[in-house]
């Protein structure tokens, strides 16, 4: 299937690795010029090399910085001559115990997962209208439905986030752009790694016996890849897209077991 995308612009968070890789990849192979970003500079430039070499036909730009900062936020956007695709991405929140979350914990939370996906929605969902086209995706998490008692921080800024998008989404679709969520399960990346390595220091077992057990508890029997997970993103900014917002999409491999 052609999604009608090529030549569009993209601005993809977080994107030198993990899922916000994924979907900066799968945008680039449709022809998509992406602008990535992402705190560490090698790394970026590592996956910038890497989309370049996959999708020759794409431009892709680099902008190394916190985005959760104004200053990061601008420069990000800078680099971008318009943004047709929005692609909001940040690292959760640490695991842990809500005792010994101090305001600032919860400050600093907010600001990666909920306040900055919606500076820059608000920078460039006008724009996107007046046009008359944009695609907007939060990439936020399975907890989000099903809440994980340890990532509570994350549950809440990113809860939040998604009771701030079901709003806005349906301002926007009117005039040709769309917002929505991807909800990850588990999904083979750093992240997930840190997680399992936290529950290995916890019960004494080995990360790979954690990792064995995570797995065959999904009914899907495996992790799922940052490869499919862009391919979700990219098929929501599509041009076929059009009649889809306001939604999260749970991708999960079935481990929800809820029917809604």
């Amino acid at each position: 299937m052609d999604l009608g995308i090529q030549g569009r612009w993209a601005l993809v968070c977080a994107a030198s690795k993990g899922l916000g890789k994924g979907c900066a990849q799968a945008l680039a192979q449709e022809g998509v010029n992406v602008v990535i970003t992402a705190r560490g500079a090698e790394a970026l430039e590592r996956t910038a090399a890497e989309l370049r070499a996959l999708a020759p036909g794409a431009e892709v730009r680099t902008v190394a910085g916190d985005i959760t900062t104004a200053e990061g936020r601008a420069a990000a956007l800078a680099a971008c001559p318009q943004v047709d695709i929005l692609v909001n991405n940040a690292g959760g929140p640490p695991p842990g115990d809500f005792r010994d979350w101090d305001r600032e914990a919860w400050i600093r939370a907010l600001d990666a997962n909920m306040l900055t996906p919606i500076e820059l929605m608000k920078a460039v969902v006008d724009p996107m209208m007046a046009r008359g086209w944009g695609r907007v995706v939060n990439i936020t998490s399975a907890a989000v439905k099903a809440p994980i008692d340890i990532l509570g921080l994350s549950n809440g800024a990113r809860s939040g986030l998604t009771g701030f998008v079901a709003g806005l989404a349906r301002k926007t679709v009117a005039r040709g752009v769309t917002i929505n969520n991807l909800l990850p399960g588990p999904f083979d990346t750093d992240r997930l790694k840190q997680t399992m390595q936290g529950a290995a220091a916890q019960s004494g077992r080995s990360i790979e016996d954690i990792a064995q057990a995570r797995r065959a508890q999904n009914p899907a029997g495996r992790f799922g890849t940052a490869e499919e997970f862009g391919a979700a993103c990219a098929f929501l900014c599509s041009a076929q897209a059009g009649y889809i917002t306001g939604q999260n999409l749970l991708i999960d491999g079935g481990a929800y077991p809820g029917t809604f």
